[in-house]
């Protein structure tokens, strides 16, 4: 979808130039930045999805726990 914005044009020169030391457009720098203020609602609805997902599990582990030891285990 296009869009039509209106920025200074002084903002415009100082993204554009950040974008490309970045080695980024501006257009994807506003895609990011518009794409990071809806993900934190898409985690809440991830998140609510993997609390019913724990709560609904089996538990197979018999009572096996991880230990600090296994869990730090360099190979």
């Amino acid at each position: 979808m296009n869009i039509t914005l209106s920025i200074d044009d002084a903002v415009i020169e100082k993204a554009r130039k950040l974008a490309h030391a970045r080695g980024t457009s501006v257009n994807q720098m506003v895609r990011d930045y518009l794409e990071s203020l809806v993900r934190p609602a898409e985690r809440g609805r991830f998140g609510t999805e993997l609390r019913t997902l724990t709560a609904a599990g089996k538990g197979r582990s018999k009572g096996w726990r991880f230990s600090r030891e296994s869990l730090h285990e360099r190979r």
